[in-house]
């Protein structure tokens, strides 16, 4: 009898062997990148200049959904784990009538999904049905891998074992498991217990490379007499390191044309040039032969600067006073000459609007000019986002409305960043955090609750770590911890 047991279950393993031998031949890994090319152009993060925030949670996206199909490739790996993600999917026909409602004024929507599969199939079939992108191309793909009809066939009809067969072998039963993964949601000691080792092995391996970036940031700086020096993106310490010695290569090479950088920020980013907020911009994909000609017409752009401030308060005097301000981490990078296009359009049809606003009534309030909306509204923050196509007389009634509730919120503002500054500080003393820091997109009302509930435990999993607040779980390749900020207890 027993004979008889073994030999069935030997003949089970052997079916189940021949069911993943046919399932690796379904897709390679680079079938799987092309079929998800239509994809990786609806989410690329280099179609998202304009809106910061939507191209940072799509760079991190990305880099969950490498991990993650690395890992499917990887021989013998088991332990696959649910994976949400959230993107925002750019519509090419944004006025399609049955996808319409679910899109922004900006063309894109927000789309969220869970990869719970173990192969690589299923997983580019999830990710483009999640999106609501055509999926023909891969069913032709798949047939065409396929070497024979029969394992064709085979794959599409998987073997599923009645419970008692897996209560007789001792193995998991993989539908069960996927059910108590789904149904256990992360909690923020399960995944720092889970996550700690790795995250303080890719830490200890940077350790070399961020002191090697905080010499070249602070011998730079003081060298051109720079502000600061910054990055737009999350990119890992090795590529920063790589921009700054690449300026400082610049710096040997033509020192001559780096003497009007002084006081002056700069920022690595994907394009070059000056910033609207009047930092200087170097594309990392750019040669030296790019910077060098922005370095030479930076006197040029300081004209367009003085210019441009002169546009700002003149829109400031026919607006009652209100400043004009531009907030780099709430609008999109726009160059030194696209604010300026758009500030000038917007003053001259204020002028010829003639608006009857008493001088200096609206002192003290603050506005940013926006391209990409049609109604003026008032942000938590106390400053009025006002549309570049806005009817004069629409805008006039919103800010008279709105004038009191924008003082009170500027003020609350105040507190408020005064708070979570205290917040970070206690937080990372008490924790013995190396860095505590927030993505842009978090807001410092979610800054204030994360940090208000994290200091009410006992994590002694963070110290001397670099903890980053943001919207999802995630270890970055230079052992950065990032956690939501609504995360669960």
């Amino acid at each position: 009898m027993f004979c008889c047991l073994r030999t069935v279950r030997r003949s089970c393993l052997e079916r189940i062997l021949l069911q993943c031998v046919l399932q690796s031949r379904t897709l390679s890994g680079a079938d799987a990148i092309n079929a998800l090319r239509p994809f990786y152009f609806a989410v690329h993060p280099d179609f998202f200049g304009q809106h910061p925030k939507e191209r940072e949670v799509n760079e991190n996206s990305l880099k969950r959904l490498n991990g993650y199909l690395e890992n499917l490739q990887k021989p013998g790996f088991r332990s696959f784990k649910p994976t949400q993600l959230t993107f925002y999917v750019r519509e090419r026909e944004p006025n399609s009538s049955n996808v319409q409602e679910s899109f922004s004024a900006s063309g894109f929507r927000a789309v969220s999904f869970t990869l719970h599969t173990r192969d690589l199939l299923s997983t580019v079939l999830d990710i483009l049905n999640s999106c609501s992108l055509s999926t023909e191309h891969v069913q032709s793909l798949n047939v065409n891998s396929q070497p024979h009809k029969e394992a064709k066939s085979t794959v599409n009809r998987p073997i599923k074992w009645d419970k008692t067969y897996y209560s007789f072998t001792g193995f998991k039963d993989p539908e069960e498991e996927l059910e108590q993964a789904q149904r256990v949601e992360t909690t923020l000691l399960s995944w720092l217990d889970y996550n700690e080792a790795s995250a303080v092995k890719k830490l200890k391996k940077s350790l070399p490379l961020r002191k090697e970036l905080e010499r070249l940031k602070i011998e730079l700086s003081h060298e051109l007499q720079l502000s600061d020096i910054r990055w737009q993106r999350s990119w890992g310490i090795a590529h920063r390191c790589s921009q700054l010695h690449s300026l400082g290569r610049l710096v040997q090479q033509r020192p001559e044309i780096l003497e009007n950088v002084k006081g002056r920020t700069v920022v690595f980013t994907d394009r070059s040039g000056m910033s609207a907020a009047g930092h200087i911009m170097l594309g990392t994909m750019d040669v030296h032969h790019h910077w060098t000609k922005i370095f030479e017409r930076l006197p040029n752009y300081y004209k367009l600067q003085k210019r441009l401030l002169l546009l700002e308060d003149r829109i400031s005097q026919l607006l009652g006073g209100i400043q004009v301000i531009y907030i780099e981490e709430l609008q999109p990078l726009l160059t030194l000459e696209e604010y300026f296009e758009l500030l000038n359009s917007f003053y001259n049809k204020l002028r010829d609007s003639r608006l009857p606003f008493h001088p200096r009534s609206l002192r003290g309030l603050q506005m940013i000019l926006e391209s990409d909306r049609y109604a003026p509204s008032l942000h938590e923050f106390g400053h009025f986002m006002i549309p570049t196509v806005c009817d004069p007389a629409a805008l006039q009634w919103f800010i008279f409305a709105k004038a009191q509730e924008a003082r009170e919120n500027l003020k609350r503002k105040e507190e408020m960043m005064i708070t979570e500054k205290e917040l970070i500080n206690t937080s990372t003393e008490k924790f013995s955090l190396d860095r505590l820091y927030k993505e842009p997109s978090v807001s410092s009302a979610q800054m204030i609750d994360c940090c208000k509930r994290l200091l009410e435990e006992s994590l002694p999993y963070l110290q001397g770590m670099h903890l980053c607040v943001s919207h999802f779980y995630s270890v970055l390749q230079d052992g950065d911890l990032c956690i939501p900020w609504n995360w669960k207890n």
